[in-house]
């Protein structure tokens, strides 16, 4: 056992060493910022500090959120790199062809012009023609942003003033720059060729098809290993299952209770500006002929539909680490529900404050406010004091976890038992959640991109799970499921393959965000090996039903909503993981409705069935059994899967997979131009979300109503 647990920390401490070696090569290698760009007479186009005034302003009115740069962000809106490098190339050619050059002639000396790397001692340098098709982009671009776009879901003055929209421009332009201006000494662009256009001659790189290839290879034999792993051991006896009576809860656990309630809340209004932010593709900022552009814009809608993903699905877990302390310890530590309500009341505060101020940011009513409105980036909106507030709410958690479980510590025998585990999952909570201070908005985008991934690949996806990971674990064995040993050595392994993948597999988000071309390798390959645990799904998915059925007396529903995290683990995180993983692929999809097909399928799928496997768990133990109602679970549960599935099958599978063959032909800017994205087919696409919407909202009803009804039986059951 011993053995294992070193073997953990050898993996820990390379994996985190490769990452931080790449962090740094990244801030080393990002393409520089010119102070100036300039004519071939000298005149200035931008002053210093323009472009980066641009970034912060854009980034203040939702950033991520109203399009994409170097292909992250929304996809509806243009990805403004591909958009901003089009169009400023198109223009240049006009130029050329317009000074009497042949097609070819014009073509090859636009090529040449934009893969030339002008920029020495922070000035960059443009020939004519380009410095003249800057200006004319960069007026095109900021009257997109100031006046509005309804195909795009661009409210009028988004962008408050034309003077800021300039800068903004400058800002999109300066990423258009960087895609197509060859790194010194090197024949590729500082985003690896990203994204593919003919105009510059952006092209694949040959050596991304070999990290695809060898990332398939690696997949194979990593699989074929896990097989081989599982076949050789040694099948142990399933123990006879001793299934915890629900009793009342303590004061805290009540509390606790409260929290599911408040996550089931969040959930409901998630999936309604989820609603909303699908209905604004085909309906601009208007629902159904009412306008809502300067109440909640799309930017708005979707911002909080990330962000109440976060939230809610985060609240279930902390919850079940409040319900188990007691629960563990067999007692509660004095005032301990003073603390769970002190803080369920500040997780409440953070949540309206931190959705308030990202509306009121984007509605240009809190301008550069970077503190109380939004910070630009996905999956971290929130303004820099509620992520703060919320930081200092998990440490208090964290407090209130190891205040409650302390007796139970003492007691635990062994060098690293599950307990102890847990505890150290619970610490990693608050310590890489604080990854996210690392950026403010005048950070280079390049390492802003690298910390933002801590966040959402190493917080989201991989700690948050190793915590659930464990307390299933411990569930487990306390139900008689599965002995510590068995557990110990499953959970180590488990540790051991998601983490030794998934810390460096980080960098396959980084692909084209400039960074150099050994992030892609390594990227790539440990991507690819995040899938190898999935293997073991089935085996699993079938121990899981069999707990379930073995138990009985409602335990079977958390096990269902588990093994329905396996199946999504399998298919989100799997099989659609693969659509984006391999360089090869995510070259012509990157920004592209194929990434929320795994982003829906493996967020909701993977981390969101599991909050409700582990809400599931809790309120079991501290339910009556006549306030239990299977009936309930059963509509939420096919609900929710069968709604997914729809979702996926009739809209977003075959939607993104068009936008591939348009970027195929044509390059991304036109798979993301109105002339695809407001198609009469991509429209009907989305009006074929109608039946798994309909039938997810339903199912996730049905989850709310048993949790509020689970949660006042639990309130009111007192000890005889």
């Amino acid at each position: 056992m011993k053995q294992r647990w070193l073997i953990l920390l050898l993996v820990l401490i390379a994996s985190f060493g490769v990452l931080g070696i790449g962090g740094r090569q990244i801030a080393l290698n990002a393409p520089p910022i010119p102070a100036s760009v300039v004519g071939p007479d000298g005149r200035e186009l931008v002053g210093a500090g323009q472009i980066l005034d641009g970034q912060k302003s854009y980034l203040g009115h939702g950033g991520q959120h109203i399009g994409s740069i170097w292909g992250h962000g929304a996809y509806l809106a243009p990805d403004w790199t591909a958009k901003a490098l089009h169009r400023w190339a198109e223009l240049t050619l006009a130029q050329a062809k317009a000074s009497g050059l042949s097609d070819a002639e014009a073509r090859a000396r636009t090529q040449a012009a934009f893969q030339s790397n002008s920029f020495q001692d922070g000035t960059l340098t443009l020939d004519a023609p380009r410095a003249a098709a800057y200006a004319a982009t960069r007026e095109e671009l900021a009257r997109t942003v100031f006046g509005g776009d309804r195909d795009a879901a661009i409210p009028a003055r988004w962008i408050p003033s034309m003077e800021e929209g300039e800068r903004v421009a400058d800002f999109f332009l300066w990423t258009a720059w960087t895609a197509a201006a060859r790194r010194p000494g090197e024949d590729v662009s500082y985003t690896q060729n990203w994204p593919q256009e003919s105009l510059v001659g952006n092209q694949i790189t040959p050596i991304s098809h070999l990290w695809s290839i060898l990332s398939i290879v690696l997949l194979i034999l990593g699989v074929g290993l896990m097989v081989w792993f599982q076949a050789s051991q040694k099948e142990e006896a399933f123990p006879a299952p001793q299934p915890m009576t629900p009793e009342p809860a303590t004061p805290s656990q009540r509390w606790s209770a409260i929290y599911f309630a408040v996550a089931m809340a969040l959930f409901m209004v998630q999936i309604l500006m989820g609603v909303f932010t699908a209905h604004y593709a085909v309906e601009s900022n208007s629902l159904y002929g009412i306008d809502l552009s300067r109440i909640l814009p799309y930017a708005a809608t979707r911002t909080w539909h990330l962000q109440l993903a976060v939230f809610w699905i985060a609240t279930c877990w902390l919850a079940t680490g409040l319900y188990l302390g007691p629960k563990l310890a067999g007692r509660e530590p004095k005032g301990q529900y003073l603390g769970v309500a002190g803080l369920l009341v500040a997780l409440v505060v953070v949540v309206v404050g931190a959705l308030t101020g990202s509306q009121q940011a984007i509605l240009g009513r809190l301008s550069g406010s970077f503190m109380l409105g939004h910070q630009g980036y996905e999956y971290v909106e929130l303004g820099r004091l509620w992520q703060i507030l919320l930081t200092v709410g998990m440490v208090g958690w964290l407090v209130l976890v190891v205040r409650a479980i302390r007796p139970a510590l003492a007691a635990e025998k062994g060098s690293l038992g599950l307990l102890k585990l847990f505890l150290l999952a619970a610490v990693a909570i608050p310590l890489f959640y604080s990854a996210g201070f690392m950026y403010n908005r005048e950070t280079h985008l390049a390492l802003a991109e690298y910390w933002r991934w801590w966040v959402v690949h190493l917080w989201v996806e991989g700690f948050f799970e190793v915590f659930a990971t464990v307390a299933i674990a411990l569930l487990s064995t306390r139900l008689g499921l599965l002995r510590e040993k068995t557990a110990l050595r499953s959970v180590n392994l488990s540790m051991i393959l998601f983490l030794g993948s998934g810390i460096i597999g980080t960098f396959h988000h980084l692909y084209f965000s400039g960074s150099p071309a050994f992030i892609s390798a390594l990227g790539s390959m440990f991507s690819a090996l995040e899938i190898v645990p999935l293997t073991i799904v089935g085996f699993e998915l079938a121990q899981s039903l069999r707990a379930g059925r073995a138990l009985g007396s409602g335990y079977e529903w958390p096990f269902k909503f588990f093994a329905a995290v396996c199946f999504w683990n399998l298919i989100g995180a799997g099989v659609f993981g693969m659509l984006i993983n391999p360089p090869s692929i995510l070259y012509y999809g990157q920004g592209l409705n194929t990434t929320p097909i795994h982003s829906h399928a493996a967020l909701f799928g993977v981390y969101g069935f599991l909050a409700i496997a582990l809400m599931l768990f809790a309120l079991r133990g501290m339910t009556p059994d006549r306030a239990w109602d299977g009936k309930l679970l059963k509509t939420g549960f096919w609900g929710l899967n069968l709604g997914l599935v729809l979702m996926l099958v009739l809209s977003l599978i075959p939607s993104g997979l068009n936008q591939i063959v348009q970027s195929l032909q044509h390059g991304t800017w036109f798979a993301r131009s109105a002339a695809v994205v407001q198609s009469p087919f991509m429209r009907t696409l989305t009006w074929m979300r109608f039946p798994g919407d309909v039938l997810f909202g339903v199912g996730a009803l049905a989850v709310t109503a048993f949790t509020i009804k689970a949660v006042i039986a639990a309130w009111k059951w007192r000890k005889a």
